[in-house]
């Protein structure tokens, strides 16, 4: 194996570890995804830091040699933003920093998001400066106006819900429906073989989405015991509708990269949601562009985070 950089990120739901070398390609990408009890809607945080943990030595045992380390990076918090912190984080910043003194190379403090956006634009097609996101996750439901800066980025937040996130809206509908969690996956599955009878409603005001109503009458009409594969797609739908009204409402702020948007988290692999909202915008004409990452690179993972140390220090060394 050549060179390489380091990754880690330890988010509410995953140890994720990766490696990438001085041209960007994917050596490893390695991601545990935390242990939820059945019936379960989450983790306390001191359930996932200790799963955090166990797990990241099994991580790092299986990557290549310190010897030819040229760089870390880690999650030290989820947004890059004053007082953004989670205690999860602490397991992966504890680990990277550890790595970094022992092998004697730099470390390169990020964010969780910054990671995300990251991944999301390898292979993406997005090569502007500015831009706009949508994080859209089970802990992240963002729109931000994003900037690209040495070592990362700078986000300035415009909108996003006053709630529930899209990833909650998701697995609370879909754990109430019998599905394991996280529900994304198995929502969308079951979504195929659904028919359009049922309606939930969409709650967007401005820049403001709100999730709790359509969850809370999805869970109404799952009473009457509809068709499940129909309850399925029309929460896909809602979801659908509700993030393209958000994005138009983003355009109209005139900031500057507002037509070009990347969608990135968990609930951004969704297919249907990307072949759906694709075919809104183009459909609304307004020259808008969306644009999304590999579907495996959407779902937390430190890939990005061993990008953005590759491009950082890569850069730096070469001067």
């Amino acid at each position: 194996m050549s060179s390489y950089y380091l990754g880690l990120d330890t988010s509410c739901y995953t140890t994720s570890l990766a490696l990438t070398d001085a041209a960007g390609r994917i050596l490893q990408d390695q991601r545990r995804v935390l242990t939820v009890e059945k019936g379960a809607k989450g983790l306390r945080q001191s359930e996932a830091l200790f799963q955090h943990l166990k797990n990241l030595p099994d991580l790092v045992e299986a990557a290549a040699p310190f010897q030819l380390l040229k760089g870390v990076a880690y999650a030290a918090r989820p947004r890059p933003v004053e007082g953004s912190y989670l205690p999860v984080f602490l397991a992966g910043a504890n680990f990277a920093r550890t790595i970094a003194a022992t092998a004697g190379v730099p470390l390169l403090a990020s964010s969780h998001q910054e990671g995300h956006i990251r991944a999301a634009l390898a292979d993406s097609g997005l090569d502007s400066d500015a831009f706009f996101g949508l994080h859209l996750s089970g802990g992240t439901t963002e729109l931000l106006a994003i900037q690209r800066r040495a070592g990362g980025f700078a986000v300035k937040l415009l909108g996003g819900t006053s709630d529930l996130h899209a990833g909650q809206m998701v697995d609370r509908i879909g754990v109430a429906m019998g599905l394991p969690f996280p529900a994304g996956p198995h929502l969308e599955a079951l979504a195929q073989e659904g028919q359009a009878t049922l309606k939930l409603p969409v709650a967007v005001q401005g820049l403001t989405v709100s999730f709790s109503g359509p969850t809370s009458a999805a869970l109404r009409l799952w009473a009457e015991k509809p068709a499940p594969p129909d309850l399925a797609l029309a929460v896909l739908d809602c979801l659908v509708e509700s993030v393209f009204r958000l994005i138009k409402a983003g355009v109209a702020t005139g900031e500057p990269g507002c037509r070009e948007v990347l969608l990135f988290g968990g609930v951004a692999s969704n297919t249907y949601l990307r072949r759906e909202l694709q075919a809104r915008v183009a459909r609304l004409g307004q020259g808008i562009k969306v644009y999304f990452g590999k579907t495996e690179l959407s779902a937390d993972n430190a890939v990005g985070l061993a990008l953005l140390a590759r491009d950082y220090f890569e850069n730096n060394l070469s001067r």
